[in-house]
């Protein structure tokens, strides 16, 4: 997969791997640097006090960011700039801007699109737990109608805003076909939550999406240990983010921007070696008595679905490797039961309705070895049921 470089080599195509590398960094060579710098600074002096206003008055007005020096960190900060730059290239978007969590930034697009007059949402199940409890309880003054894909058009009405969808959804792996959804959205909006397939499986940009959504603190950051959320999208709709992120505080801290410059480094080796892991386990438990159904994308990917006939909770219990945890993308594999903890705050019927079963569990596959993972998991799902006797054995 390939995308469009920024800055001297404008005219270059660069594969997805070297863009991943290189974005955001383009500069350190020529101020004698390697790493990125991390700027911690909450405030920068100036003695034009004229230009500034000017600058902060263009940042007011429509989110443009300040030419020169910084002023303010609640307006925008170097070392986050550059994983937002990063971010784009890979999304394939002229802009991103980067919050404190994924949520922050969901939050970021709905503020936006209602400070426009426009505070109905479409939305189409199953998405992250948090995302449909914020939509279904109406928090930021929005009204969602829920609907399946075939349904969005006859959803839509003038005071739509948004269209929203997840795929491979959270946690069925759910998938829907994102340029028919941008056809059948006209002229709103469209933004997909791309936390689990990211930028090395899918770039929802280039089949119509305006809005693209990450979870930072999964794969992007890959590590267990920074939070964020970041949107791309184009310089326009990135203006309105910057203004609600500025009056709001969402904001990024820089380390933790740093981390994600690192992390975008190694995305595309990290997600392709997890995936390939992925897809063998799936194998293995789509064969096993014990487990009933499992969920995996056509798309590929480092996440799983399965359903089991037992208790779900004593698979939680036994695993020993694997670790028994919320989040996901990390390079440790995690197991959670969605129905206990990621989608515990999403109504029961709602929550069945979308697939989210009592017995399912949800696998976030890292980078251990397979053979590993498989005899913890294989020990975690308990006794195997013996398999029939055939009838000529039996009277032998």
């Amino acid at each position: 997969m390939e995308s469009s470089s920024n800055g001297a080599a404008d005219t270059v195509r660069r594969a997805l791997a070297t863009e991943a590398v290189h974005a955001g960094r383009e500069d350190l060579t020529a101020q004698g640097l390697h790493t990125p710098p991390i700027d911690l600074s909450t405030t920068y002096p100036s003695h034009d006090s004229r230009d500034e206003a000017a600058r902060i008055d263009a940042f007011a007005a429509e989110g443009i960011l300040p030419e020169g020096p910084p002023v303010y960190a609640r307006l925008g900060n170097p070392t986050v700039a550059r994983f937002e730059t990063g971010l784009a290239r890979l999304e394939g978007t002229g802009s991103a801007v980067a919050f404190a969590s994924g949520m922050a930034a969901l939050s970021a697009v709905l503020l936006a699109r209602s400070a426009a007059g426009l505070r109905h949402v479409v939305a189409v199940r199953p998405l992250y737990g948090c995302s449909d409890h914020l939509l279904t309880a109406g928090l930021l003054g929005t009204e969602v109608t829920w609907t399946d894909p075939a349904g969005i058009a006859d959803a839509l009405r003038p005071d739509t805003g948004l269209v929203l969808v997840e795929t491979p959804a959270n946690p069925t792996l759910a998938e829907v076909d994102i340029r028919a959804v941008a056809h059948s959205c006209g002229t709103v909006p469209l933004l997909v939550d791309n936390t689990f397939a990211t930028p090395v499986l899918q770039r929802p940009a280039e089949h119509g999406a305006r809005l693209v959504l990450h979870s930072a603190t999964k794969y992007l950051g890959g590590h267990g240990d920074v939070m964020a959320g970041v949107v791309a999208c184009d310089e326009e709709f990135a203006g309105q983010l910057r203004r609600i992120r500025f009056a709001t505080g969402g904001v990024l801290h820089p380390l933790a921007g740093y981390l994600l410059l690192r992390g975008l480094a190694t995305l595309p080796v990290r997600v392709r070696a997890a995936s390939a892991t992925a897809a063998e386990l799936a194998r293995r438990l789509a064969a096993d008595p014990r487990v009933a159904r499992v969920h995996y994308p056509k798309l590929g990917g480092a996440m799983i679905a399965f359903e089991v006939h037992g208790d779900p909770h004593e698979v939680i219990a036994r695993v020993r490797l694997i670790t028994p945890a919320v989040s996901l993308g990390s390079v440790d594999t995690l197991i959670q039961h969605p129905a206990s903890i990621s989608h515990r705050i999403v109504d029961t019927a709602d929550r069945h309705g979308a697939g989210v079963g009592d017995r399912l569990l949800r696998l976030s596959v890292g980078l251990e070895d397979t053979e590993d993972l498989w005899a913890d998991l294989s020990g975690a799902l308990g006794e195997r049921v013996p398999a029939p006797v055939p009838l000529h054995e039996a009277v032998n």
